[in-house]
């Protein structure tokens, strides 16, 4: 069964560039630029000083409440600076810039022997102090996901692999190259939140990943139930009964953009409607992305730090397109040189995808723990049409994921009428910009949306 979503649109995918392609270790750098602040809420407070030698994996900056989130060193060497620096989203951050020397040294990891065994409250720790946040988008810390209030009761989880934004495909490759660990660190989070329903939620348009995922499901669920049959299992040592285990299925969802947003695909998998100005908890389940996941395998069973993650290097400026391991903090600049530079130079940098991605005014910015990908566009591709009068079609209202009405919320931020705008939901606007693309007028919509969020 195919499940989808109300509203959305069908821009090219664009995502043959780097699909097929197996995703490439990137050059260590030299210098690395880590913000303090890459997530959602208060940044983080710097541990070291100028000076200071560091080993990658060692904490820099330490979380300052509950909604915040360590950073780690991603490369070994000594701090150099510790100043405000531009970023790709957040404007100038204070960072810690560290300078490398010859070697690529890490702090000692200790293995777990047995991660089954591990109570949910040190799980939770574990990923908090290895600085995991959602490598979706948001950045949203995820240790505080994996911690509900005790009145929300979360019986499922879904990793989002629908990757719907165009020419993005590292999570992708990630679900095929890293299949198994995938799997490990869905049950990781499932035993963390209590929920006993897991799902891994693909769109269609990446058969490779579902048969991948289906296979390495199939197998592991026969080595479970062959070690259950000896008693050797943890579950079984346990006395688990089937009907207290955790169930995992793989979800077809009809590609579409924007299903991979998280409201539209607990609608999608799950049927549920997440209300207005609340959380997926309300709803009774978790929503983590392809890479969150295997940061949280990794975090549990490794004890490693989120120091690196993939992007996809993409558009018709790059020679050579791919998925790259990144560490975080590496300036794009330095790995584009590293990378053999550009095939034409780029008339626009995106960080992210042409639907939702930031455009940059620099190349001297760090690669973050939420930089998904980098867009590199030439004049001939960075094409915006003329904007045309309204001809009141409901095209934007037609696409509109969250059944708002784009016409009516932008006439209210032209007029000043930001609490108006407020009352008929613009808060409620992802910036998604399926009405912008959408529209035959080609009025940019989706900007009116953002100034009048800021506003409201």
């Amino acid at each position: 069964m195919q499940y989808k979503v109300h509203g959305g649109v069908h821009p090219s995918g664009s995502k043959t560039l780097t699909s097929d392609r197996p995703t490439k270790r990137a050059f260590i750098p030299k210098k690395a630029v880590i913000p303090l602040l890459q997530h959602t809420g208060s940044a983080a407070e710097p541990v070291v000083a100028v000076g200071d030698k560091v080993l990658i994996g060692a904490m820099i900056g330490k979380a300052t409440g509950f909604i915040s989130s360590p950073v780690h060193a991603s490369i070994s060497g000594t701090v150099t600076r510790i100043a405000p620096s531009a970023t790709p989203v957040f404007g100038r951050v204070l960072s810690v810039t560290i300078e490398s020397g010859d070697e690529d040294q890490e702090i000692k990891l200790t293995k777990v022997s047995d991660p089954e065994a591990l109570p949910r409250e040190k799980i939770i720790e574990m990923v908090r102090d290895a600085g995991v946040v959602g490598l979706g988008g948001a950045a949203f810390p995820t240790h505080v996901k994996l911690s509900p209030p005790a009145s929300k009761k979360i019986d499922s989880v879904i990793v989002n692999g629908a990757e719907c934004e165009p020419y993005l495909t590292c999570d992708h490759r990630l679900m095929l190259e890293k299949t198994k660990e995938i799997l490990n660190g869905l049950e990781v989070a499932m035993k963390a939140v209590g929920a006993q329903n897991g799902y891994i939620a693909i769109e269609d348009n990446k058969l490779s990943a579902i048969y991948a995922m289906e296979r390495a499901l199939r197998e592991k669920n026969e080595r479970r139930l062959s070690a259950e049959a000896k008693g050797g299992s943890t579950l079984a040592k346990a006395g688990t009964t089937n009907d207290e285990r955790r169930t995992t299925k793989i979800v077809t969802l009809r590609t579409k953009y924007p299903q991979g947003a998280e409201k539209q695909v607990i609608k999608a998998v799950l049927g549920r409607t997440v209300p207005a100005g609340g959380l997926p908890m309300d709803a009774g389940c978790l929503v983590q992305n392809v890479g969150t996941i295997l940061a949280i395998y990794e975090a549990v069973y490794f004890g490693k730090p989120l120091v690196e993650r993939t992007i996809t290097i993409t558009g018709d400026c790059v020679k050579e397109p791919l998925n790259v391991w990144v560490r975080i903090g590496t300036i794009l600049s330095d790995l584009m040189a590293a990378l053999g530079g550009f095939a034409k130079a780029p008339a626009r940098v995106i960080v992210g995808g042409p639907m939702m991605g930031v455009a940059q005014y620099t190349m001297d910015i760090p690669i973050t723990k939420r930089t998904g990908g980098i867009l590199f566009l030439s004049k001939e591709r960075d094409v915006r049409d003329e904007e045309t009068v309204c001809i009141r079609c409901g095209k934007c209202v037609e696409v509109c994921p969250m059944e708002l009405v784009p016409t009516t919320l932008m006439n209210y931020v032209k007029a000043d009428r930001f609490q108006e705008a407020k009352g008929l939901g613009i808060m409620n606007c992802y910036e998604c910009g399926a009405c912008a693309y959408a529209c035959p007028a080609k009025i940019p919509l989706l900007d009116y949306m953002k100034f009048g969020k800021v506003k409201a």
